[in-house]
């Protein structure tokens, strides 16, 4: 299943369902923030991630939109309060 952004690129589920595997955990943070890439500050997020895959990979691409979309592949659903990998603890 493939997914396009919102404001250009896409990105095949299959794709970030490796991803996820190969950080070790079973789990994606949607991370989302309204800064340009290179002051991102949630390197392992779904925001970052899709970031790399955009068209305008400065702008905030793990929207309310993506992440229906995640879900609606039945791969996916929505948890509150995980930790995020790029927090220091």
């Amino acid at each position: 299943m493939i997914i396009k952004l919102k404001y250009g690129g896409q990105f095949k589920v299959d794709d970030l369902i490796q991803f996820i595997k190969n950080s070790g955990r079973d789990y994606i943070i949607q991370g989302q923030q309204a800064c340009v890439r290179a002051n991102h500050t949630k390197p392992n997020s779904l925001d970052y991630w899709l970031r790399n895959r955009a068209t305008s990979p400065d702008t905030k691409q793990a929207d309310n939109d993506v992440i229906g979309a995640l879900v609606a592949s039945g791969h996916f659903r929505v948890e509150k309060k995980l930790h995020c990998p790029d927090q220091k603890t």
